[in-house]
């Protein structure tokens, strides 16, 4: 797998998923950096690989007066100081072409979102970098069709491709997991399942996400269960006053007891 393409990615001789985990957006450096130090002395504790995830920017917001970032280069800058500070490797969104080459100089995976998956050049921008590209499966693909994303960053020159599902669009207002496309995506790529998002009901009417964060444990679950590679949390010492996501983020302080049964189903479940 290509974990061992992320020199700070610690634990990776563990028979365990790796994790995605920290804020949807950051928010200021002393938040990233609190949360990162958390999640950090848990993942350590259970040698879990671990990424610290933060978007840098929200380009994909529902209304013009949500919260967007707090400047690109500013939040880039504290993802790199995350990273030294801890030695640990970090994870953004992009959304445009030239945020590629910027991102990359900072961070040490390229998340593509999945409304921008089938953005051809975005992904081969991302790809070009050289750095891990994790591709989220776009909430109106099937499984089988993320294969062709993965493809576009191997023709590119770069065989360091990750796979994230985040739950198909149901109806109007909800998402719905299809674990049958975990064995099928896996054949193409690292497989994550984004716990979080896949709790998302979006289209309210307020123009706000909503989120059923009860179901958190749930899905990640079913999830290790069928033998995903990674899991993507989002979480915050205080999700309800989150600036981007708060309705379905984890509040941190249930992280450690979550991932510690997760870890016990992993071993479980090895030998099968």
């Amino acid at each position: 797998m290509e974990l061992n393409l992320i020199p700070k990615l610690k634990h990776t001789a563990a028979n365990n998923f790796f994790l995605l985990a920290g804020p949807c957006a950051i928010e200021n450096e002393d938040m990233a950096l609190r949360i990162a130090e958390k999640v950090l002395s848990i993942t350590n504790n259970l040698e879990i690989p671990y990424i610290f995830k933060g978007s840098f920017k929200k380009a994909n917001r529902s209304r013009i007066d949500s919260f967007t970032g707090i400047g690109d280069e500013k939040a880039l800058k504290i993802l790199k100081k995350v990273s030294d500070t801890f030695d640990i490797p970090t994870v953004t969104d992009i959304h445009e072409v030239s945020d590629a080459e910027l991102a990359a100089q900072y961070v040490d995976v390229l998340q593509i979102p999945a409304f921008l998956v089938r953005q051809t050049d975005l992904v081969v921008a991302a790809a070009k970098t050289g750095k891990v590209v994790n591709l989220k499966k776009g909430q109106f693909m099937s499984p089988e069709a993320m294969q062709h994303a993965v493809q576009k960053v191997k023709d590119s020159g770069n065989n360091a491709a990750w796979i994230t599902d985040r739950g198909t669009m149901f109806g109007y207002q909800d998402m719905l997991v299809d674990f049958r496309g975990i064995p099928t995506m896996r054949q193409y790529a690292p497989t994550i399942l984004d716990v979080t998002h896949s709790l998302q009901q979006p289209n309210q009417s307020s123009g706000v996400t909503g989120g059923r964060p009860d179901r958190i444990e749930t899905i990640a679950r079913a999830g290790v269960v069928n033998h995903v590679d990674g899991l993507f949390i989002e979480t915050h010492f205080d999700p309800a006053n989150a600036k981007s996501d708060g309705a379905n983020m984890l509040d941190l302080h249930y992280l450690k007891p979550l991932l510690s049964r997760l870890v016990a189903i992993r071993a479980t479940i090895t030998n099968f």
